[in-house]
């Protein structure tokens, strides 16, 4: 079984919603304690930002908040559901049932939103902390919208997520070298490309100096970005998206889609980083 990607679906994110939701109230929290749960989650006191109840409030955030965001608070709810509801799910527990405070007929909805949750917290994504720094520094709607895309058709369309993996590492090089004033021709291939950024930023292997073994890993590790680059150019070209297709052509595994979408973001941020690190007068 392929494991689902790093967030949840709308409909999964309903079936929480509908464990969480109790008649406009979240669970059992109170305004306060709601609004200051969601702000230590997500970064935004519901309630507060929407002027609604808690639970309009929920449903009105994950209708239109990234994926990612309302995935985080949903586990967090869920962590709290597990630890303060367990009567609800947990036939051992049935002596603390409380009726002011727990519903029946839950178990069924919990054992479903059990099991994706369990799905999710085993692949916790390793690039999300990446993700969310690139969001944040790529000041782009368009940008952001593509690092969001890319992350969820890593499962769901393998073959376009190939594709746009390409086409972040050519945005991410042609938006720092029209930064520092030096013009793209048009003509570069990717690994062209990222060569002249690279070069740009003086991160090659000819700027490290020294024959001591720092430097040799140093220069190795280099050479493996640039790789990077051509790597996930001949994926596209070979099985992305941007070219026809003849009738019997049979995409890449999604473990492959993965595996370059998760170089492309590696090599992004270490891009713009360095970009970042030498705009503040850093040589070194």
């Amino acid at each position: 079984m392929q494991h689902r990607r790093k967030m949840f679906s709308k409909l999964e994110m309903g079936a929480f919603a509908q464990l969480f939701n109790r008649s406009g109230y979240v669970l059992d929290f109170s305004t306060a304690d709601f609004n200051a749960f969601t702000m230590n989650s997500i970064g935004v006191p519901l309630c507060g930002h929407y002027g609604l109840s808690k639970g309009k409030s929920m449903l009105a955030y994950l209708d239109e908040a990234d994926p990612i965001d309302a995935t985080r608070l949903l586990l967090d709810l869920f962590g709290y559901y597990e630890f303060h509801f367990r009567p609800e799910f947990d036939s051992a527990a049935a002596d603390e049932f409380n009726s002011y405070k727990h519903e029946k007929g839950k178990r069924g909805l919990y054992a479903k939103c059990k099991e994706i949750a369990d799905w999710e917290r085993a692949g916790a994504s390793y690039l999300q902390p990446s993700v969310r720094y690139l969001q944040k520094e790529f000041s782009s709607e368009f940008m952001n919208d593509r690092i969001s895309l890319l992350m969820e058709m890593r499962e769901s369309d393998p073959t376009e997520a190939i594709g746009k993996s390409k086409e972040l590492i050519e945005s991410c090089c042609k938006t720092i070298l029209g930064k520092i004033q030096i013009s793209a021709d048009k003509n570069w291939d990717l690994n062209k490309l990222v060569k002249e950024t690279m070069k740009a930023l003086s991160i090659t292997t000819e700027t490290v100096t020294g024959n001591n073994r720092e430097a040799g890993i140093v220069k190795q590790i280099l050479g493996s970005l640039s790789g990077l680059a051509t790597g996930v150019a001949e994926f596209r070209n070979e099985y992305g998206c941007g070219h026809g297709r003849e009738a019997g052509f049979l995409a890449l595994p999604v473990r492959h889609a993965k595996l370059a979408v998760g170089s492309s973001i590696t090599l992004v941020e270490y891009l713009w980083e360095t970009y970042n690190w030498r705009s503040g007068g850093n040589q070194s």
